[in-house]
Order: structure tokens, then C-alpha cells, then sequence
């Protein structure tokens, strides 16, 4: 995922806790917040120091990163997102993430269907 497309400023975060929406399950928060005139969306990650050491912290938001690109084409275009991890993801693999992720972005409206679901 190309730096463009992440969140790293303080100040960005904030906002989106702020002035965005939020969506969450058992797994993940999701805060989103519509930005004017941003032709891609951006992402950004929270995952504690709770959920485990670096290196599981690190995988996890490998996976996050993963999950957001291969849903590209399906994600709303002009929106930051801020996710935060809780303590479950610690023992899930990657397709666990991925499902976990499509259904809080379901829930929040910020998944369009794809062309062959009705």
C-alpha cells in the first residue's frame, strides 16, 4: 500500500476520531470520516500494546494493509478510515481478518457490493 494512502499525523487521527462515524464488532473499530475533494482513501492503524508483543502487533496490521488492498476496488473512494484492533485479532490468521473486516465495512455502508452479489 503506497504511503499516500495511510494516515500518520496526530492531527489527521484526531479529526477522524472527532468528526467521523463509528463502526465496530468484537474485532475491530472502524472510524470513518468523508473528506472533500481526496480522490483515494487513507487509512490508519491502532493496534495496542495489549493485544501483544511488536512482532504480532506488526503482523496484524500487515494483514489490515493486506484486507484494504485487495478490497480496493470495493471501498468508498474519499473517506479516511482509522482502525483499531482489539484483543481477539491476536489469534486470528488472515482470512479471519479479512471476513472480520468486510462485515464492520458492510455495516458502516462503506463497502459497495460487488457486481455479481444482489
Amino acid at each position: 500500500m503506497k504511503k499516500a494512502f495511510r494516515i500518520k499525523k496526530n492531527n489527521d487521527f484526531q479529526d477522524v476520531f472527532k468528526k467521523g462515524k463509528s463502526v465496530a464488532n468484537r474485532q475491530f473499530v472502524i472510524y470513518v470520516l468523508k473528506k472533500e475533494g481526496q480522490e483515494h482513501f487513507r487509512i490508519g492503524l491502532s493496534v495496542s500494546k495489549k493485544i501483544g508483543n511488536a512482532v504480532k502487533r506488526n503482523q496484524i496490521k500487515r494483514y489490515i494493509r493486506q484486507v484494504f488492498h485487495e478490497l480496493e476496488d470495493q471501498i468508498d473512494h474519499g473517506k479516511d478510515y482509522v482502525i483499531i484492533a482489539r484483543k481477539p485479532t491476536a489469534e486470528m490468521d488472515f482470512h479471519e481478518v479479512k471476513s472480520s473486516l468486510e462485515h464492520v465495512l458492510k455495516v458502516g455502508k462503506s463497502l459497495k457490493r460487488k457486481h455479481n452479489e444482489r
